[in-house]
C-alpha cells in the first residue's frame, strides 16, 4: 500500500515538472539580439532662454553685483576695524566697533545672497517646468549666472571669516 502510494505521488510529481518546463523562455539567442546597433543620433542641443526668462536672469545677476559692490564698499571700514581690534578684550570699544562694521558688512550682502537663493529657485522651476513638457531651455543660462552668483558670495563668506577670525571670540 505503501509503495502505490508513493509510486502515485512520484508520477504526479513528474507530470507536474514535465509541465512547467514548456512555460520557460528558450535561452537560444533571438534574432533581435543579433542585428546590428544602429547608430544613435547626439541629443538635441538644450533650446535657449526665452525672452522673458532671460530678462529674470540679468536682472538677478544684476542684483548679485550691486550686492558685491555694496559688500567690496564696505569691507574697508570692517577691515580697518578689526585690524584696530585685533586682540581687544570682548566687550571693549574696539571689539564693539569691529562687531559693528563686520554686521554691517554682512547687511551688505543681502542682495547677493538673495539674488543667489533667486536663482536656485528659478533653477528648480525650469527644471521641473522641463520635465513636465511646459517649458523649453533655459537652464543653461541660469546654471551660468548662478555659479557667478554663487563665486561672490562664496569670496564674501571667505572674506567675512577672515575678518572675524581677527577677533578675541566670546
Amino acid at each position: 500500500m505503501i509503495s502505490r502510494r508513493l509510486l502515485t505521488s512520484i508520477a504526479l510529481f513528474l507530470s507536474g515538472c514535465a509541465g512547467t518546463q514548456q512555460g520557460y523562455p528558450s535561452l537560444a539567442k533571438r534574432a533581435v539580439e543579433g542585428a546590428p546597433m544602429a547608430e544613435v543620433a547626439p541629443p538635441p542641443a538644450p533650446a535657449a532662454a526665452d525672452p522673458a526668462l532671460k530678462a529674470q536672469i540679468d536682472k538677478l545677476s544684476a542684483q548679485a553685483q550691486a550686492g558685491k559692490a555694496a559688500f567690496d564698499q564696505a569691507y574697508v571700514a570692517a577691515d580697518r576695524a578689526t585690524q584696530a581690534a585685533r586682540g581687544a578684550a570682548v566687550s571693549s570699544e574696539g571689539w564693539v566697533a569691529a562687531q559693528v562694521a563686520i554686521s554691517t558688512l554682512e547687511s551688505t550682502r543681502n542682495d547677493s545672497v538673495s539674488a543667489l537663493a533667486s536663482l536656485d529657485t528659478l533653477y528648480v522651476a525650469r527644471s521641473n517646468a522641463i520635465a513636465e513638457g511646459q517649458e523649453q531651455g533655459g537652464t543653461d543660462e541660469i546654471d551660468a549666472a548662478r555659479s557667478k552668483a554663487l563665486t561672490i558670495v562664496d569670496g564674501q563668506n571667505d572674506r567675512l571669516d577672515a575678518l572675524k577670525g581677527r577677533l578675541v571670540q566670546p
